[in-house]
C-alpha cells in the first residue's frame, strides 16, 4: 500500500493521507460496481487494501443520499479537496498500479466491466 500511496501522491501532488482515503474510496467502488473476481485479485494483490476500504465505509447518511455509482464516487472525492484533473490523474496511476500487480488482462476486465470507468483509463 505504501507504494501505491507514494505513486498517488506524487504523481497527483497530494498528501498520503489523501492518497489513502482516495485508494479506499476507489476500491471500494470497484469493489462494489465491477466484476468481483478480478476485483478481490487486485485487492488481494494490495497489502493493506482491506483495509483503507474499511476505513472509508463508514459514510453513514450522507454517503446513502449521494447515492451510488461513479458520480458518489467522485463527490467523495471532490471532498477531499481533488479536482477532476486529480482524479483522472490518481485513476490512471491506480490502473498502472494495478496492471504492474494483476497484469494488464484482469485490469482491462475491471475497467471494461465497471460502468463508467472507460473514460478515466
Amino acid at each position: 500500500m505504501d507504494e501505491l500511496i507514494g505513486r498517488l501522491a506524487s504523481s497527483a501532488g497530494i498528501d498520503s493521507a489523501v492518497a489513502e482515503k482516495t485508494v479506499g474510496i476507489i476500491l471500494g467502488f470497484l469493489r462494489n460496481e465491477g466484476p468481483s473476481d478480478s476485483v478481490q485479485a487486485l485487492i488481494d494483490n494490495i497489502p493493506g487494501a482491506e483495509a483503507a476500504i474499511a476505513a472509508t465505509q463508514g459514510g453513514g447518511g450522507l454517503s446513502r443520499l449521494m447515492g451510488g455509482g461513479l458520480m458518489a464516487v467522485g463527490t467523495r472525492l471532490m471532498g477531499l479537496g481533488l479536482g477532476m484533473a486529480d482524479i483522472q490523474k490518481i485513476a490512471r496511476e491506480l490502473f498502472r498500479f494495478g496492471r504492474d500487480k494483476i497484469g494488464a488482462d484482469q485490469m482491462g476486465k475491471i475497467i471494461a466491466g465497471t460502468p463508467g470507468l472507460s473514460q478515466f483509463a
